[in-house]
């Protein structure tokens, strides 16, 4: 199961070992940012209950982007309960799955004689991480829609790992998803950094969002994959664009 830690009095950060999501908490219900692999729906269930709430009090879910380990048991949330989803407006395509930007089953075989990759790969095939399907009903986060959710979120536009990745603003935390990372089980890196390339579809975007992000005044990130980073977000950013 996740492993959950407060931040603040209503951010509290969800971490496995694949990849991690942010509940954001009103007396009004819960907000999830980002929803692990399809295969992670039930963790994601018990991290909502651990705060004491019920997958009723879901208000919606808000992707960084709408790669299969950040969206993937919001599809049966949003099928099943009808769990709005949202998303930057410039992912939302990719999200209905009108395209796909993810690495390529053939890029990944050419990384298979490497350890890391070998047992990330087969760990995550159980988790669903072969699953094309989307959300049809994902919609564009406007300003409008965040006012109405619990954190108020603030978006980040970071594109680069995706055409419409987006971090998040909420009470004082920045959520990075993918566009900083502080480590991935096929990366022996620790710390802030980015993705490895094959998994990014435009890496010079991505450098550019790392100057975007460094720029921003916060002093806790979550990432979508790795701990908690806590310290300037300038020097985490500094740190990645160095790698």
């Amino acid at each position: 199961m996740a492993a959950l830690t407060a931040i603040t009095d209503s951010v509290h950060f969800a971490q496995t070992e694949l990849v991690n999501w942010t509940l954001v908490t009103d007396d009004s219900g819960v907000l999830v940012i980002d929803a692990g692999f399809p295969g992670q729906r039930d963790e994601v269930i018990d991290s909502v209950r651990q705060l004491g709430y019920g997958i009723d009090d879901i208000h919606a879910f808000l992707l960084t982007h709408a790669h299969v380990d950040h969206f993937g048991s919001a599809i049966w949330f949003a099928k099943t309960h009808g769990t709005p989803v949202f998303c930057h407006a410039a992912e939302v395509g990719h999200a209905h799955r009108e395209y796909l930007e993810q690495v390529s089953i053939g890029s990944l075989i050419g990384k298979l004689w490497r350890p890391r990759y070998l047992k990330w790969s087969m760990t995550i095939g159980f988790k669903g991480a072969l699953r094309r399907a989307g959300i049809p009903t994902a919609h564009a986060l406007t300003e409008e829609v965040a006012a109405a959710l619990p954190g108020t979120p603030m978006s980040i536009p970071t594109p680069g790992h995706t055409g419409g990745h987006c971090s998040y603003l909420v009470d004082g935390v920045l959520v990075s998803g993918d566009a900083l990372v502080t480590g991935h089980p096929v990366s022996k890196l620790h710390g802030p950094q980015l993705l490895p390339g094959l998994f990014n579809h435009d890496q010079d975007s991505c450098e550019r969002s790392l100057g975007a992000l460094g720029m921003l005044d916060a002093d806790v990130v979550l990432p979508g994959h790795g701990p908690v980073w806590r310290g300037p977000i300038r020097e985490a950013a500094e740190r990645a664009a160095a790698l």
